[in-house]
């Protein structure tokens, strides 16, 4: 008798991986913890989270940003409000003016959540900025020494600018971890605080999906956050004797400027240059590069100014320029920006001009 022929067992088609599925990276981490009802639960979660239309699914969602203790939360930034243009200009300006600020150092910001969650470079910033030394560890690896270091740099901050009335929009735990909204809030805060030589970009607001877990199940939300509003209401809490002279004594102001007029035609006339109008004939910088010439008695090379500048960037780099000398000729940092300067703020040059004749009134 023949014996029954071997047969070869079925073919079953190959087990995905666990963790070849977003779903399965989504819960892999708790599912060798958890039981499989428990793991499967967390999975439909998931699912229910990224398949809402209010969910963080269009916000490339990471599995560690779903994998949440009871009553926890993260937030991240809506990828629409990424891309928006007027977003990017302002975490660029931010960097630019960290780096500016911070060049004598050698640190370079390339990437604010990245560079900035430690402490490390928010010490340096507020130390320039203020003028200050912060009884800190230099260097701190351990996640307890950041943590302890960025405490004492916002309290500094906090110390600063807890009496002007800033709303304190960031933590210790936003910053360190790396939540770029809290950290926007703080720099546009500083920049503001110190009167940035910068121009930020007004009425940026954000999208931010907030998800949250509660009784087992995950929750999210949208907010806006407005990060900045106008150049004037961020000021708000810097005010001078300009502020009041312009809100309760506008009938003074032509006193100011007439005195502020006789001034620096006292020494363009030198060069037979006469201005009748301030706001109009600074806002190149050419009369201020000349002034800060005259005034120091020295000769402004022609190679380092636009003497006939045809566009907004080249006034801007001679207001700037003008800004330099002033430092130069020490005199504190302008409270005004170059372009606002340039944008034909009366405010902004009547400080610049007024800095000036403190100091030089009495220069025959």
């Amino acid at each position: 008798m023949s014996s029954a022929p071997l047969r070869s067992p079925p073919l079953r088609p190959p087990r995905m991986k666990k963790d070849e599925s977003f779903l399965g990276k989504l819960g892999g981490t708790l599912a060798r913890k958890k039981k499989a009802r428990e793991v499967s639960d967390l999975q439909e979660e998931g699912r229910h989270a990224i398949d809402s239309p209010m969910s963080p699914a269009s916000v490339d969602v990471h599995p560690e940003d779903t994998v949440l203790e009871e009553n926890e939360e993260r937030t991240m930034i809506d990828p629409t409000s990424k891309d928006d243009p007027k977003f990017k200009e302002l975490v660029k300006v931010l960097i630019d003016w960290v780096n500016d600020v911070l060049v004598e150092e050698r640190i370079i910001v390339k990437q604010l959540e990245e560079d900035l969650y430690d402490g490390q470079v928010l010490q340096k910033l507020l130390e320039k900025l203020a003028g200050c030394k912060l009884n800190v560890a230099e260097v701190t690896q351990s996640e307890v020494g950041q943590r302890q270091k960025l405490q004492t740099v916002l309290e500094a901050v906090h110390g600063l600018l807890r009496p002007h009335g800033w709303a304190l929009q960031w933590t210790v735990d936003s910053i360190h971890g790396k939540n770029l909204v809290a950290i926007l809030h703080l720099l546009v805060a500083l920049a503001t605080h110190f009167r940035a030589p910068i121009r930020l970009p007004e009425h940026v607001s954000v999208q931010v999906v907030v998800v949250r877990k509660r009784e087992g199940m995950l929750h999210s939300s949208h907010i806006t956050e407005e990060l900045t509003t106008t150049t004037e209401m961020m000021g708000r809490f810097e005010r001078d004797a300009f502020d009041t002279l312009f809100d309760h004594a506008p009938d003074k102001l032509s006193v100011v400027k007439k005195s502020l007029i006789t001034f620096v035609n006292k020494h363009l006339n030198k060069l037979n240059l006469e201005v009748t109008e301030l706001e109009t004939q600074f806002a190149d910088g050419v009369y201020l590069v000349l002034l800060m010439g005259l005034l120091e008695d020295y000769f402004v090379p022609l190679y380092n100014f636009h003497l006939t500048p045809d566009s907004f960037d080249q006034k801007v780099h001679n207001v700037a320029f003008a800004f330099e000398l002033m430092l130069d000729g020490g005199l504190k940092t302008p409270k005004a920006r170059p372009e606002d300067v340039v944008n034909l703020d009366l405010k902004s040059t009547l400080r610049v001009l007024y800095n000036l004749f403190t100091k030089y009134k009495n220069l025959e």
